[in-house]
């Protein structure tokens, strides 16, 4: 069984030992919700607790785990003010959709996990997906340094209008990826109202950091955006040569970004939600040479136990007509299915 070291929040994670290494030690940890609450606990207050309300380090337990806190004498849970927050959701459900979410190179649909999991319905799949993604955002990260690719491109279906910059009923996005001497390092993906000055400033402002070199196309708006940056153009219309060999890493990434959005999610994305999906996308992209994919599990459970609770009145964005209830179900909704439970023996062999 997993125990945490008191010193392992300082140093760099081990694997085995700060986490699980495949789904098969995943399980072992954590077969129980107990286990998935202290594993929380230990990534929380790697510490010791600190009452989020008022600081205080002095706290004691009560008969069902909650720490009662003595300074404002307030019980305080694990999961409180994080996106766990009066979930109804096992934390073993939590923990397995976490790993699933994390493993895969282009995420999971909430199609996807609410046909696997013991998940009510699909509403509360995306509930789960759609919070995960909420603490996925790079607007506390580092900025992009050194040499930077960067352009714009269109996310959404074929629909008519115009072609280029102006093109109509779709959703642009900016993007910029760092260049490095043996490859390609980090990125930061955002939607952008239209490609002028001003919003393409605001993009560059927020995800590179100045005095970088930004190498971009000759798009009137760029000199301007760039100000305080060392600008590279390239002339692509000049040069005879595609967009995408121009400016190859920048345009790669867009490729890769709109073949995860049609592969995973079969293009049924909405334009409301497309940051949180471009946040999930750039969070699994800059730790695509991660040595584990344990470690990036444990990583955004680090980023879960420090983030603030979040609704689903929160998430959804566009309202929709509250459905109708189903004839002859009456009371309240029954409580989600949860991995914790007791297995026979060969369970298959019962009848034979």
């Amino acid at each position: 069984m997993f125990e945490p070291t008191a010193d392992s929040g300082a140093v760099e994670p081990v694997a085995g030992r700060d986490y699980p290494v495949d789904i098969a030690q995943l399980r072992a940890w954590f077969p129980g919700d107990d286990a998935c609450l202290d594993y929380l606990d230990w990534l929380r207050w790697p510490q010791g607790f600190i009452c989020p309300r008022c600081g205080s380090p002095s706290a004691g337990r009560d008969e069902i785990g909650r720490y009662r806190c003595h300074g404002c004498r307030r019980r305080v849970s694990v999961t409180a003010g994080t996106i766990f927050d009066k979930t109804r959701i096992p934390m073993t459900v939590w923990f397995e959709a976490i790993w699933l979410f994390t493993a895969g190179k282009s995420g999971i649909s909430a199609m996807y996990l609410h046909r696997v999991l013991p998940i009510g319905s699909y509403q509360t799949a995306w509930t789960m997906l759609s919070r995960l993604r909420q603490v996925m955002s790079s607007a506390e990260s580092e900025p992009l340094r050194g040499t930077v690719e960067m352009d714009e491109t269109f996310l959404g279906g074929p629909r008519h209008g115009k072609f280029g910059r102006g093109a109509a009923g779709k959703t642009l996005v900016a993007g910029a990826l760092e260049i490095l001497p043996d490859g390609w390092g980090r990125a930061r993906l955002g939607v952008i109202p239209d490609a002028s000055a001003a919003s393409l400033k605001a993009f560059v402002r927020a995800n590179i950091a100045s005095g970088s070199t930004v190498i971009t196309d000759a798009w009137r708006s760029y000199p301007s955006a760039l100000a305080g940056y060392v600008h590279e153009p390239v002339n692509v219309a000049a040069s005879g040569k595609p967009a995408h060999e121009s400016l190859p890493a920048v345009h790669r990434l867009f490729a890769l970004v709109k073949r995860s959005m049609e592969g995973t999610y079969q293009g049924s994305w909405s334009v409301e939600h497309l940051p949180q999906y471009l946040d999930e996308f750039v969070f699994r992209f800059n730790r695509r040479h991660s040595r584990s994919r344990g470690l990036v599990f444990m990583r955004l459970l680090q980023r879960a136990a420090a983030s603030q609770r979040v609704t689903y009145r929160d998430l959804a964005l566009v309202s929709k007509p509250k459905p109708v209830h189903p004839a002859g179900v009456h009371g309240a909704r029954a409580w989600p299915g949860t991995l914790d439970i007791d297995s026979p023996p060969l369970p298959w062999r019962k009848n034979t």
